[in-house]
Formats: structure tokens, sequence, C-alpha cells
């Protein structure tokens, strides 16, 4: 390794990023790999039984957020990603300034934090209900289940990029799209054999009903169904050509994501009547109930483990994504204690790693065995999602911007009516940030400026302090313009 004498001027942003791209081992992957990849962070069946109470209208409830949130976000990410590898990080930099790169980076980290205990609580009990469902309820189960699988998920991501991306694309396949095309196949079956749909299929029922405020807040809270499109595009540089097949890997796992979002929705409220289909009753219930309509019951627990294996392969996903990008500016910027920035031998973040499953962990355990500590962590997992919010208001501020100050910097793809997109991808987000501050039926016997409050100091202490402290406490020391790859790491054919 060449390290830098006295009085030798620091490597340029440039330098730093050939050395990373010079020493880090280069495991290609396929743009279709990347599409799972995106489509796994994104998409699941969690939520089809919930909105299969809303029969056809659901395919309004999905379209709507898609056409102002998922469009915008896949479409401004996939131009930034063909002409700036880094993530949201380098694109906000680049865009705006470094300091709000760094924001934006760590907001999307941030959300991870209190993504990760939800996720696998539901791991949890989806696997309690294949072999015993008094499990669910078990605080020692669920945090076990817990701790032993997000560990699992930290030893995997550290053995590379090419590792996750095969596990999260089998998850995809195995999890989310062969259970989802088993429901449709089965609910086209129940409409041939001359049954009515338990939801009503005309016209008149596309549109859902009208509540007031209830009604738009489901219609904005469905935008962040499509959160984490961009995640992925710090794997950009795994593709050989990054310019054209990132934009390939965004449009179909745009495809993709609707169609698992929408058609097992529409197929679930043909056999299942909205009032047998409970909002809190758990996506296996939902399912035993459609599979028991067929006779085909055994299916059940084979569903669950399936779906088990595609909120794995999304927990992987989460796992190698933000914490990468958050490396990238630690290690140019030293916007992060050395500590944190050092590599394994396979040039993965494993210390970033380790130190989130430690508050993962810590707060897994809280959740699992003090009851009180459910609401609690219910409202942290509204701050963070706000959170995540600030990060796409930089990110369309920033695609803007350098359409503007760099146009003819190359770009693989450039995104039709930008302006456009970024603008309503803004609103849709800063209507999805005013929606959190509505506080919902869990909190309907507190006051609503407690919550207000409580959820704009969350913001203000995980979104704006934390990253301001770092920034703060950061040395010249702490910049590393080098992954700690060993030498003897040699790129594969």
């Amino acid at each position: 390794m060449t390290t830098s004498g006295t009085g030798t001027a620091p490597p340029n942003r440039e330098q730093v990023r050939q050395a990373m791209t010079a020493r880090t081992p280069r495991n290609y992957v396929t743009w279709i790999t990347l599409a799972f990849m995106i489509t796994s962070s994104v998409a699941s069946l969690r939520a089809a039984p919930t909105m299969a109470v809303y029969g056809l209208a659901a395919v309004f409830l999905y379209v709507v957020p898609a056409l102002v949130f998922l469009l915008p976000t896949s479409l401004v990410s996939a131009e930034l990603a063909s002409g700036w590898s880094g993530g949201v990080y380098r694109w906000v930099a680049e865009g705006l300034s470094k300091p709000l790169g760094f924001l934006a980076v760590w907001c999307q980290f941030a959300m991870t934090i209190f993504y990760y205990p939800s996720l696998l609580g539901y791991v949890a009990s989806t696997f309690a209900y294949v072999i015993n469902p008094a499990l669910a309820s078990n605080g020692v189960y669920v945090a076990i289940v817990i701790v032993v699988i997000y560990w699992a998920g930290v030893w995997v991501s550290s053995q590379g990029t090419k590792t996750v991306a095969g596990l999260s694309s089998a998850g995809l396949i195995i999890g989310t799209l062969i259970p989802a095309a088993i429901l449709v196949v089965l609910g086209i079956v129940f409409l041939g054999q001359g049954n009515q749909s338990a939801a009503p299929m005309d016209a008149s029922h596309l549109l859902p009903q009208w509540t007031g405020i209830a009604s738009l807040v489901l219609i904005v809270n469905n935008f962040l169904s499509y959160a984490g499109m961009e995640m992925n595009s710090v794997h950009v540089n795994t593709l050989r050509n990054p310019g054209k097949e990132f934009p390939r890997a965004m449009f179909l796992a745009i495809g993709l994501v609707l169609v698992i979002f929408i058609l097992p929705a529409v197929a679930i409220s043909w056999v299942i009547p909205a009032d047998q289909l409970s909002l809190t009753a758990g996506v296996m219930q939902a399912f035993d109930a459609f599979f028991a309509n067929f006779g085909v019951s055994w299916l059940t627990p084979i569903l669950g483990l399936m779906l088990i294996a595609a909120s794995i392969g999304g927990m992987l996903t989460w796992l190698a994504g933000p914490s990468k990008g958050l490396l990238t500016v630690a290690r140019e910027e030293g916007y992060m204690p050395p500590f944190l920035q050092r590599l394994n031998k396979n040039g993965v973040q494993q210390n970033i790693l380790v130190a989130q499953g430690v508050f993962t962990t810590v707060i897994a355990l809280l959740y699992a065995f003090i009851p009180d500590v459910s609401s609690a962590y219910w409202i942290l997992s509204v701050i963070t999602t706000q959170v995540y919010l600030i990060m796409y208001l930089l990110l369309f501020v920033a695609a803007m911007r350098l359409r503007r100050t760099a146009p003819d910097h190359p770009r693989g793809y450039r995104a039709p009516a930008l302006g456009v997109l970024c603008v309503v991808g803004f609103l849709a987000s800063v209507a999805a940030m005013i929606i959190g501050f509505v506080p919902p039926a869990q909190f309907s016997s507190g006051s609503v400026w407690t919550y207000i409050l409580i959820v704009g100091g969350g913001l203000g202490i995980i979104g704006l302090l934390i990253p301001w402290l770092f920034l703060r406490l950061r040395k010249p020391s702490w910049r590393q313009p080098a992954p700690e790859v060993a030498a003897t790491d040699e790129p594969e054919a």
C-alpha cells in the first residue's frame, strides 16, 4: 500500500475512488440479479391480506402512489446511478454538498436500525405459525429468533455482495414470486369454477370509499410501500456496464414490485370476504383461509417457510446497502472513527454491521421482553420513517441541481421530464412526512400535540443532531483513502 508522507497533499476524490476500485474484489453480478435485489428490498406479500380488504380499489391504492412516488424515485435514481457511483451520498454530495450527502446516507442508514426488529419479529411469528402458533406471543422465542437470524445475516453479508445478491434473489423467487403466482392462479381457478368473487369487481368499485382524513392517510402511507428503490444503487459498480444495465434493472424491478403488490391482493379479495380479513390477523392466517377454500391447507406451512425466505432475503439487501453507502463517506471524508471504517478480507464494512447489530439486538430484546416497549418501539419506527423521508427530499433537489449544473456529465440514462419527476416526488415526500405527524389509531388515547412533539423531537435528534455531532467531532486523521483489503485478493474473471 502506498502511504502519504509528511507534507504530501491528501488524495483527491478521484484518486480515492480509483484506489478503492483497484483494491476491492470485482465480483460482478448481472443486471437481472440486481433487479431482484431491488425488488427484494421493497416488495413482499405481507401487506396483501390488508390491501385485499379494499378489493378492486387496491389497484388504485397502489397505482396512485406508484405514479407519484415509485416512478419518480426509480427514474431519478436510474439517471443518477448511471452517471455517479456511490449511491445517495455521491448524488447529494455532488448536487448539493458533502455534509448534506452524509446527512442523506445517514438518514437511509438510521431507518434500518428499527426496521430489522419489526421484520424479524414478523419472521418469528410466521415460523411460529408453522411449528406452534402459541410461540408467537412468547417473548423468549421471539427474542431468540430475532437475534439469531440477524447475526446470521451479518455473517452472510460479510461474505461479499455476490453472496448477498445470490441469496436475496433466491429469497425473492422462492418466497415472493412463487407464492404470489400460486395465489393468483388459485384465484383464477376459483373464478373459473363459476364462483362469485367475494369482492365486487365492477367499475364502480375501482375507487375506495372516501372517509376523509383516514382515506388520505391510507393513500399517502402507501407511498412508503415503495421506499427503498434507490437503496441498492450503491452496488452499481458490481455491474459490467452500469450506465446501461442499472436502468434496465430498475425498470424490471418497477414491474415486479407492482405485480407483487397488486395481483395477490386482488386474488385474495376474490376468495375471502372483506369481513373475514382482519387488518391484524396476519398474513399466515389470511393465506390459511385462502388455501382452505381449495382444500389445500397443507400448503400453508410450506408457504410460511417460503415467506420467511423472502423476508431474510430482503433483510440481507438492507444490510448490504445503506451500510455500504455510509462506509463510502466515512472513508473519503473521515466522518466516522477508523474502527467503523475497517473492512474484512472480502471488502465488507463488517464493523459497521456489528455496531448496528448491537443496537438492533438491544432493541429486539427490549421489544420482546417488556410489553410496554412495543408502543414506544412503534413510535420509534414512525420517527425513523420520517428521518428516511429527509433523504428523499435531498435526493430530488440534488437531481434537479445536477441536471442544471452538470448537463454534460456522462449519463447512461436520462430520465424524461426530470424536473417534473423531481417536483412530484418531492411533494409526495412532503405529503408523507406531514401525514406522519397525524396520530394513528394506536395513539388514540394520547394528546395530539404530545404525539407531534414526540415525533418532531425524535426527527430532530435522530435525523439532524446525531449526524451533526459526527460532523463536528470528526478528525482529519479519520480519513482513509483506500480499503484495507488483503493484497492477495484477486478480482474474479
